[in-house]
């Protein structure tokens, strides 16, 4: 399998993109702020909107590992052997 490395940008139009470094593709995650948001943050959307991409990977990661513990409880649930 491919390793394809992630990379965020500022687009000319203000939008912040994850997008693959390697690809052409959509955009996975597109961020946009408002003009009054913009001016409230001082000049540090890129930064904002890194740690909120960064804050949505740990949350998937975090719920795809409940789902595996889920997913083995009931495996041993289902194997059990009552005697």
């Amino acid at each position: 399998m491919q390793t394809s490395f992630l990379e965020i940008v500022e687009l000319a139009d203000g939008e912040i993109v994850l997008q693959r470094s390697d690809d052409d593709s959509e955009p996975m995650v597109r961020i946009r702020f408002s003009p009054e948001t913009e001016t409230y943050m001082m000049n540090n959307t890129l930064e904002v909107a890194r740690v909120m991409i960064q804050a949505g990977i740990q949350a998937v990661a975090q719920l795809s590992e409940q789902e595996e513990v889920e997913t083995f409880s009931q495996l041993d649930d289902e194997n059990r052997i009552i005697h």
